[in-house]
């Protein structure tokens, strides 16, 4: 029995990781914001995962889609910083909701976990690319270093509220899509 469930489980990563591949691609710039932040939807099917099986199987299916994503459509830096960040944006959005929804089992214990996320998934990636990310992007693509003044003016006008909006826009269509599927995500949790 935990065998089939094994084999259900990582063929539930597979195709989880290739929905998320290709929502991934379907990519689009926001208004007024800077046109490299480009939102997607490819963390529900990871959120899925994560909370039918667990949050292992969620960090799995963002890291698997982000490995597509760079092997099929590489990266301008030779490097995969783009897939590096997507990847910590990911599971730093999807963690705090498997871990509420598995501690709470219900829509409510789900939905302060994709608050949270939200919450955690832009302080953390507005720390990252002040420290890490922006400074990668210039160094491997031989661009003149931002000054702090210009790498802080980015973060809050640019980063900070595309991932605000990105979390919250991922919870409002991911809580739409779970009232939906519950009795079918269910199942899937009993089996």
């Amino acid at each position: 029995m935990q065998e089939k469930r094994n084999v259900k489980k990582l063929v539930a990563v597979g195709t989880f990781s290739a929905i998320a591949y290709l929502l991934m691609m379907l990519n689009f710039p926001l208004p007024m914001l800077p046109t490299f932040l480009l939102i997607d939807f490819s963390e529900i099917p990871a959120l899925l995962a994560a909370i039918m099986f667990s949050p292992i199987a969620g960090v799995a299916v963002e890291a698997i889609k982000n490995l597509l994503h760079y092997f099929i459509q590489g990266s301008g830096t030779g490097i995969p910083i783009g897939q590096l960040a997507n990847f910590l944006a990911g599971v730093s959005f999807i963690l705090p909701a498997a871990y509420l929804f598995q501690k709470f089992r219900n829509s409510k214990g789900l939905t302060y976990g994709l608050a949270l996320g939200t919450v955690i998934m832009t302080l953390m990636m507005s720390i990252l690319n002040y420290y890490v990310i922006l400074p990668a992007y210039t160094f491997f693509l031989n661009a003149p270093a931002l000054s702090s003044q210009q790498a802080r003016e980015l973060i809050v006008t640019g980063i900070l509220p595309f991932n605000m909006i990105k979390g919250i826009t991922i919870t409002i269509i991911f809580m739409m899509l779970f009232a939906k599927m519950k009795p079918w995500i269910q199942r899937q949790m009993a089996v």
